[in-house]
C-alpha cells in the first residue's frame, strides 16, 4: 500500500488498486480511520470530517486498514460491515485481539438495520452503531463523544499506572523500612539481653561480696539495718533487670505470648501471696478476696505478675495498719477487678502519666518509688486486650481498676 498524502490518491494493495484518501490533521486534533468499500462514502466522510478538523485516513478494504492501524494507531475507526475479503466484524475482532489496538473505539457504519446486526457489532467490540444513510451532525456528535471517552479512559489508565508505580515504590520503601526496623528491634532485644546478662555477672559478684561482708558484722541494730538496706537494694536491682527485659520482649516479640484461659481467683491468690512480704514490711493488711469464680483471657504467669505489681503499688500508697481491698465482679464482660488502698493520694498532675516509665518518684508514695511495676502491669494487660486505670479515692487513697476480657464470651 502506498500513500501519496493527497486527497483522492490511489493506493495499491496486493497488486490491485484501492481507493485510499488522506486529509492532513489540524494541530492537536484526532486522527480518524474510515474503512468503507464505497468510494463515494469515503469521499463524503473525508470531506465532512476534514472540515470538522480531524485528520482522516481512508481505506476501501479491511486488510490494509489493519496494517496501517498497526503501524500508526488512529484515535477512532469508522468501520463499514459489508466489505470484500474481510467483513467489518472480522476487522473489529482482529483489532480487539491486538493489545496495542484493542482500546481504539470502533463505530460501525452500515445499511444493515436489524437488531441482530447491531447486537453482533457491539458483541465483537464496537462502541456504537450508525445506520446508513446517516446525518453528519449525529455522526459528529457520536465521534466527539467516543473520542472524549477514549481520552478520559487513557488519562485514567495513565493515572492508575502512575498510582500503581507510586504505590509499588512506596510499598518497597515501607518494606525496606520495616526490614530495617525488624533488624533494629532484634538488635535492641539482643543488646538488652546481653546487657542484662553482663549486668548480672558483675552484680552477682558484688552481691556475693556484700553478703560476705555483712555476715562478718556483729549482730546489732545498725548491722540489721544495713542488712535490710542491702537486701532491699538487691531485690530492687534484680527486679528492674527482670522488668526491663519483660517490657522489651512485650514490645519486640509480642507474638511469643500466647493467650489462654486463666482462673482469676487462682491468679489473684498467687499475686496476694507474692505481695504479702511487702505488705508485712509496710504493716499493711491484705483484705480477704471478694469475687466469684471466672475465667479470663491471658497468660497465668504474666497475669500474676501484673496483679502483684498493682497490689504492691496499692500497698505503697497505704498508711500503716490500713487494708488493701481486692474485689472483682464475675458476672460482667469485661471482668472488672478493683484494688483499693487507704492512704496517700496521687498528685493530680501525675495521674495521666502514672503508667509511664519512671513517672512516679519517691516523693509520690509513702513507701518508696514505684519503679517499673505500673508500666509493666499496664503492658501485660494490654497484651491480652485488657486495661488498667488509676484514680484517687475520696477522702484518701487510690483505686486501681482493671478490665479483663472474659474467656467465656
Amino acid at each position: 500500500m502506498t500513500d501519496t498524502g493527497a486527497a483522492g490518491a490511489v493506493g495499491t494493495y496486493r497488486g490491485e488498486q484501492t481507493a485510499m484518501y488522506t486529509i492532513s490533521p489540524k494541530s492537536g486534533d484526532a486522527t480518524i480511520m474510515v474503512v468503507d468499500d464505497n468510494p463515494a462514502n469515503l469521499k463524503l466522510l473525508e470531506r465532512m470530517l476534514g472540515q470538522a478538523g480531524y485528520g482522516v485516513r481512508s481505506f476501501s478494504r479491511g486488510r490494509p486498514a489493519l496494517v496501517s492501524a498497526a503501524l500508526n494507531p488512529p484515535d477512532l475507526i469508522l468501520l463499514d460491515i459489508n466489505m470484500p475479503e474481510l467483513t467489518g466484524y472480522e476487522v473489529c475482532e482482529q483489532l480487539k485481539s491486538d493489545d496495542r489496538l484493542a482500546r481504539i473505539p470502533v463505530i460501525f457504519l452500515s445499511a444493515l438495520s436489524q437488531t441482530e446486526d447491531k447486537v453482533k457489532a457491539l458483541q465483537c467490540g464496537g462502541v456504537d452503531y450508525i445506520s446508513k444513510p446517516f446525518e453528519f451532525e449525529e455522526m459528529k456528535a457520536r465521534v466527539q463523544t467516543h473520542l472524549m471517552l477514549c481520552r478520559l479512559q487513557r488519562a485514567l489508565q495513565s493515572q492508575n499506572e502512575s498510582l500503581e508505580q507510586a504505590v509499588a515504590a512506596r510499598t518497597a520503601e515501607l518494606a525496606e523500612a520495616n526490614q530495617r526496623l525488624t533488624i533494629l528491634d532484634r538488635s535492641k532485644n539482643e543488646f538488652l539481653e546481653l546487657i542484662s546478662h553482663e549486668f548480672r555477672t558483675p552484680l552477682n559478684g558484688l552481691l556475693g561480696v556484700g553478703e560476705l561482708v555483712l555476715c562478718e558484722l556483729a549482730d546489732s541494730p545498725e548491722s540489721d539495718e544495713l542488712r535490710g538496706m542491702f537486701e532491699l537494694s538487691r531485690q530492687r536491682m534484680l527486679s528492674i533487670l527482670d522488668d526491663a527485659m519483660l517490657l522489651t520482649q512485650i514490645d519486640v516479640r509480642r507474638e511469643k505470648f500466647l493467650a489462654g484461659a486463666v482462673r482469676l481467683s487462682r491468679a489473684v491468690t498467687q499475686a496476694v501471696g507474692m505481695a504479702s512480704e511487702l505488705a508485712r514490711d509496710r504493716q499493711v493488711r491484705l483484705a480477704p478476696l471478694s469475687g466469684g469464680d471466672v475465667m479470663v483471657v491471658g497468660d497465668e504467669e504474666l497475669l500474676v505478675k501484673a496483679l502483684t505489681a498493682l497490689i504492691e503499688t496499692a500497698v505503697k500508697f497505704s498508711e500503716r495498719n490500713q487494708s488493701v481491698q481486692i474485689a472483682w465482679k464475675a458476672d460482667s464482660d469485661p471482668i472488672i477487678v478493683m484494688i483499693e488502698s487507704i492512704g496517700k493520694a496521687i498528685p493530680i498532675d501525675q495521674i495521666s502519666k502514672f503508667f509511664d516509665l519512671f513517672s512516679i518518684g519517691e516523693a509520690s508514695t509513702p513507701g518508696g518509688d514505684l519503679g517499673l511495676g505500673p508500666p509493666v502491669a499496664f503492658r501485660i494487660l494490654a497484651l491480652f486486650g485488657g486495661t488498667v486505670t488509676v484514680a484517687n479515692r475520696d477522702p484518701s487513697g487510690i483505686r486501681l481498676t482493671m478490665s479483663l476480657k472474659s474467656a467465656n464470651s
